[in-house]
């Protein structure tokens, strides 16, 4: 019989678990299937050895236990070494970079007597030719210096400053400063021509004012989340790499996912940021103020994509701070006053871009509510450009076109993308 914990006492040793990367997806599908999941694996502390993804479903899903099977474990090498022969089993394939990251954790940690032995192990634990797994160990100084050296860019790219940078890489100030300062001088090479060579190889160039794709692109699912080429078509039309991107609405944080692609940085924000990417994206409420960023004059581009008031009521919370849930006066206000709040901190160029669609169905009796004409009374801003990105027509169910037919009504397609300049 399995033994249960509560999920809050699960303890993720980041520094010891072999997956870098995760999948929001498979925690999405786990999320549906609990009952089914096999335990999650333990040692003695709480500390996961095997089951991520599992747990990271649980608390997506907000249960209050989860069932774990516990193995002692002698030292953090062994739940490494653990947790690596158990992600060789069951888990995705670890990348050959994940798997020389490992090695060298657990190498470290071996005595100079146990070398020769444990690199036996490892060659097997890890399924790599011993004549690899040397080459690896060969470079450990050098690999460790370029892994440290790509965290503090990782986390550079994410807005961070180098104060925190610091403690989380665990070296000095004065280097994270050097190498900061490096990353700096990088949008000096930044040329036209350049900014258009990165987006060619699987980029539409826009050319008209209409936005439309056949297919959604692939990434995870979550309630709201607009197609990620409408954000790539934004930076490539009023940012450059290294330009600094704000999105404060983050949902399934594909707004991430664009800007690693295209080497944009980015501050990502959500009142509620789901569990898979609670460590990516930042908790942030718009309604108590605009963020506090470090650097603002590099912010090239805020992207909005808030709740569509009555569209997205009760979707996220019932709060009735929570713009879905506020009445139409009020969503009005808050939503022009966050416009303008992030207007006074940015300087020229910048761009603000808001995507939004007009309530029609939850409406109440179904008036249609233009949000975008309500946006350009409030906000006093020069406008730089309007683009339409209708849905498909699938959107609409059997009674939704009944009830235009019967009511000679016109169902809303189309949402509108809002695009301000700030100006000197």
């Amino acid at each position: 019989m399995n033994n249960h914990r509560k999920v809050s006492e699960i303890v993720f040793r980041g520094d010891l678990y072999p997956r870098i990367e995760t999948s929001p997806i498979t925690v999405q599908s786990y999320a549906e299937l609990l009952e089914i999941l096999p335990p999650i694996e333990i040692n003695q502390h709480n500390e996961l050895i095997d089951g991520w993804h599992r747990w990271t479903a649980h608390k997506k899903a907000q249960a209050e236990t989860i069932p774990v099977v516990v193995t002692e474990t002698k030292s953090d090498a062994h739940l490494l070494e653990l947790a690596i022969e158990r992600n060789a089993r069951f888990g995705l394939q670890l990348s050959q970079e994940d798997k020389r990251e490992m090695a060298r954790k657990i190498y470290h940690q071996t005595a100079d007597r146990d070398r020769d032995e444990k690199k036996k192990h490892l060659s097997q634990i890890l399924s790599v030719p011993d004549r690899t797994l040397r080459s690896w160990l060969s470079r450990i100084d050098k690999d460790s210096k370029e892994a440290r050296d790509k965290r503090i860019f990782d986390l550079w790219m994410a807005c961070y400053t180098q104060e925190k940078i610091s403690v989380q890489v665990g070296c000095s100030k004065s280097e994270v400063n050097n190498i900061c300062s490096q990353m700096a001088d990088l949008p000096k090479m930044n040329k036209p021509d350049q900014a258009l060579a990165e987006h060619a190889v699987d980029f539409e160039v826009p050319l008209y004012n209409i936005w439309k794709f056949k297919a959604k692109s692939n990434g995870s699912s979550h309630y709201g989340n607009t197609e990620s080429r409408i954000l790539d078509s934004l930076l490539y039309l009023y940012t450059q790499p290294f330009d600094i991107v704000v999105d404060p609405f983050a949902g399934g944080g594909s707004t991430i996912d664009v800007c690693k692609k295209r080497f944009r940085r980015y501050w990502v924000s959500d009142r509620l940021p789901i569990p898979e990417r609670e460590n990516q994206i930042r908790s942030w409420d718009l309604t108590a103020g605009s963020p506090d960023l470090p650097r603002w004059k590099d912010v090239r581009l805020v992207y909005l994509d808030p709740p569509y008031w009555k569209q997205a009521e009760g979707a996220y919370s019932n709060d009735p701070t929570d713009l879905a849930n506020m009445s139409l006066e009020e969503f009005t206000r808050q939503l022009s006053q966050i416009i303008q709040s992030f207007a006074a901190k940015l300087s020229a160029p910048a761009y603000i871009a808001l995507i939004i669609q007009p309530t029609q169905w939850r409406a109440p009796d179904k008036q249609y509510t233009d949000h975008v004409a309500d946006m350009l009374k409030k906000v006093n801003l020069p406008l730089k450009m309007r683009i339409s990105c209708p849905y498909e027509s699938q959107q609409h169910t059997p009674q939704m076109v009944d009830w235009a037919k019967e009511n000679k009504e016109l169902l809303v397609l189309t949402r509108e993308l809002v695009i301000w300049k700030i100006n000197d």
